[in-house]
């Protein structure tokens, strides 16, 4: 009998024998473990506090982008300042492997950064890795460089690409789960949707201000003391993120998740709690499937993000022979084009669902590569605006989606940790080192359509894993409370659960 009332099996695998013999008790368990909502259960949102939330996780966003989207730009200047001088493909992929070292550590910072948010709050720790974030990138512009410290330039600039890496993997996960956990439940796409426009705004700023250098300075004084300014600039960003930060609220979600555990648990209890390292072995044991999903979803998403916002403007000056300048600026007004629209995304993923989008994207990128970089070798500043733009409208499906998608996949009391996890996880393996080996590629094949070929065979993959995924537009995020904008939709959620009276 203890197997009939074990409340895991009181769905689908349950004995359907047993059920017909004890529909009774199977419904009383059900109710148990599913009790009908009460208005005290669900979460109105305050649009000011969400708009708030928005903005200080969005803004964080932007310098993680700003600062890896100055070093992609500048990564042939790089390359001359902090490597010897002698084969220029050699220091470009000297350079591409610096970019790359960071993703290295991304992993141990979200195995670090995201249990921890998980247990003392999303607050704190998106403040701690805002200040590494903001260390890291400030301390690289004030390196000294090759000619005048030799070895140890080099080995400066990768141990504060480290530092920016290591911050970067408590960064996405939580600022994702900040929004998803703030956001009303039927809006968490269009909130959603504000994350990667903060990404967007990054680039572009970080492009523009790459190519307003390079254009008033020249090469010669951008290898001198130019390239050094964007860097410094991060500081003050950072700091006006910080400060925006801390003056948030914890989110609903962890704040209700808090209230439950100090009811479930007494002090000398809460004093015994999990360490990290079980908190990590409770994610891969309980969770690996979907952690299996997140990585498959997010290198697709990587690898394409990287291939069109990273790597393609050293596509068009190295492989095209485009001016610097000329490549960025085709870049900035695509990415102009993408943030006009991004939001507009996020509303359609909250209608008609997050998987029709993303899949959308990745049939783009699978699809449209070939076309796309067939018209950019072409050379003509239509033809590869437009490849540019096929590219990027592919790209900003999944942009626009998939900041809301990848948090629901996990519940609440492992959502940052998962979450962190499964991202950095991904973006180490496939995001980071997509600009290393796709130049890599190019060296060894002596074709310049690897990226066309490497950005469809990573949507091949994404095509699987959203085919895979369950849809989770509109529905309250796994271990939380329904979530929505006014008293009367609480009210009407009341009332639609619960059970019509029998007679």
């Amino acid at each position: 009998m203890s197997g009939v009332l074990d409340p895991e099996q009181t769905g689908s695998a349950a004995d359907p024998a047993a059920v017909k013999r004890h529909r009774t008790l199977f419904r009383a368990v059900k109710r148990r473990k599913n009790p009908p909502l009460r208005r005290t259960d669900i979460t109105v949102t305050d649009e000011t506090a969400v708009k708030r939330a928005v903005k200080a996780a969005s803004l964080g966003n932007a310098m993680e982008w700003f600062d890896f989207g100055i070093y992609s730009y500048l990564a042939v200047t790089i390359g001359h300042v902090f490597f010897p001088s002698g084969n220029a493909t050699v220091q470009l992929i000297s350079s591409f492997a610096t970019f790359a070292v960071s993703f290295l550590v991304r992993p141990i910072g979200g195995m670090v950064f995201g249990p921890m948010g998980d247990k003392i709050g999303r607050k704190k720790v998106l403040a701690m890795t805002m200040i590494l974030m903001a260390i890291g990138t400030f301390a690289i512009g004030l390196i000294p460089s090759y000619a005048v410290i030799g070895f140890w330039a080099p080995v400066l600039l990768i141990f504060f690409r480290l530092v920016q890496g290591f911050s970067t993997g408590g960064e996405y996960g939580g600022a994702s789960t900040f929004i998803a956990e703030y956001a009303p439940d039927k809006r968490r796409g269009y909130f959603g949707s504000f994350l990667e426009f903060g990404t967007l705004a990054g680039y572009v700023g970080a492009a523009g201000l790459v190519t307003i250098l390079t254009t008033l300075l020249g090469s010669g004084g951008m290898e001198s003391w130019g390239w050094r300014v964007p860097f410094l600039v991060a500081g003050p960003i950072g700091l006006v993120g910080l400060y925006l930060r801390l003056r948030l609220d914890e989110t609903p979600a962890f704040q209700k998740l808090e209230d439950e555990s100090s009811h479930r648990a007494s002090d000398a209890a809460s004093n015994v709690e999990t360490t990290a390292k079980g908190d990590l072995a409770k994610i891969f044991r309980g969770y690996w499937p979907t952690l299996i999903l997140c990585i498959c979803l997010v290198g697709a998403y990587n690898i394409t993000d990287y291939m069109l916002l990273s790597y393609m403007p050293t596509y068009l000056s190295d492989e095209m022979g485009y001016k610097e300048s000329h490549g960025l600026l085709i870049l900035i007004a695509t990415m102009v084009v993408l943030m006009l629209v991004i939001t507009q995304v996020g509303k359609l993923s909250d209608r008609f669902g997050r998987k029709p989008l993303l899949m959308a994207g990745m049939l783009g990128f699978f699809f449209l590569s070939i076309p796309s970089f067939l018209l950019v070798k072409n050379g003509a500043l239509w033809a590869v605006s437009l490849g540019m733009l096929l590219l990027g409208l592919s790209l900003v499906c999944m942009l626009g989606t998939m900041s809301a998608a990848l948090p629901a996949l996990f519940p609440t009391q492992v959502r940052y940790g998962s979450l962190s996890v499964g991202y950095n996880l991904s973006a180490s393996l496939f995001g980071g080192t997509t600009p290393l080996v796709v130049t890599a590629l190019i060296s060894v094949t002596g074709t310049d359509m690897m990226p066309a070929y490497y950005a469809m065979a990573a949507a091949l993959v994404g095509v699987i894993a959203v085919a895979c995924m369950r849809e989770t537009a509109q529905q309250p995020l796994a271990g939380s409370p329904p979530s929505v904008e006014t008293q009367e939709e609480a009210a009407e959620l009341v009332e639609s659960q619960a059970r019509a009276p029998r007679f």
